[in-house]
């Protein structure tokens, strides 16, 4: 019997409901994608890592690549509800671009490092991979394109313009972020990114300013 990382037993031999079995091999996979990658990781290790047989994994799983794409599925979930959540926290906008903002130093900043699937994958010259990772960042954008336009009166394809350029400078600065860890606290830095972006956005117009 082996014990992963965290401590978890191993479930070899154990019957778990299937969600509950899919639960496990997902996050026994991540562990193992984000620390050798897609292509130095093997069917093995993830199987080893969750605590059962290959046989067990390709139950689930026919293979790696649908494993990976599975679990780039469940971290795409995963910022887009943390985005839509941020948006939906507040009506005032400067709130909301520091909230969006925080959002993504919060996903890139947790321990289990599922945005490295996203923003950081060895994978994206695969077609299948491609399109997810430009679907989840189309998201992004097309969740706070929808606020701009509503409060600025821009057209679809001029906020979706500027709310690319917000989501991607926050996510590439909370990489940076990530990189040089212990410089500025995540709060201040998060912070400061989101006064860059609201000086930026705030300069456009309301479309239906307060009386």
């Amino acid at each position: 019997m082996s014990v992963v990382s965290d401590g978890r037993a191993s479930s070899r031999g154990q019957r778990l409901p299937r969600r509950e079995r899919r639960a496990q091999l997902l996050e026994a996979a991540r562990e193992v994608f984000v620390a050798q990658g897609y292509h130095a990781a093997a069917m093995d290790d993830i199987a080893e890592a969750a605590g059962v047989s290959k046989p067990v994994l390709y139950q689930h799983f026919p293979g790696k690549l649908e494993l990976y794409l599975a679990l780039l599925d469940q971290s795409s979930d995963a910022l887009l509800a943390a985005l839509d959540a941020a948006l939906a926290s507040t009506t005032d906008n400067k709130l909301r671009v520091s909230a969006t903002v925080a959002a993504y130093f919060d996903f890139v900043d947790d321990p289990g490092g599922a945005f490295r699937l996203i923003f950081e994958s060895d994978l994206t010259n695969e077609a299948a991979v491609r399109a997810r990772v430009d679907r989840v960042n189309d998201s992004c954008a097309e969740a706070l394109s929808r606020v701009i336009a509503e409060d600025t009166g821009l057209t679809a394809a001029e906020a979706m313009l500027l709310a690319a350029g917000l989501t991607g400078m926050a996510q590439t600065a909370a990489r940076h972020w990530l990189r040089e860890t212990g410089r500025i606290p995540k709060s201040e830095a998060a912070r400061l990114v989101g006064s860059l972006g609201w000086r930026g956005i705030s300069n456009f117009p309301l479309s239906h300013p307060p009386a």
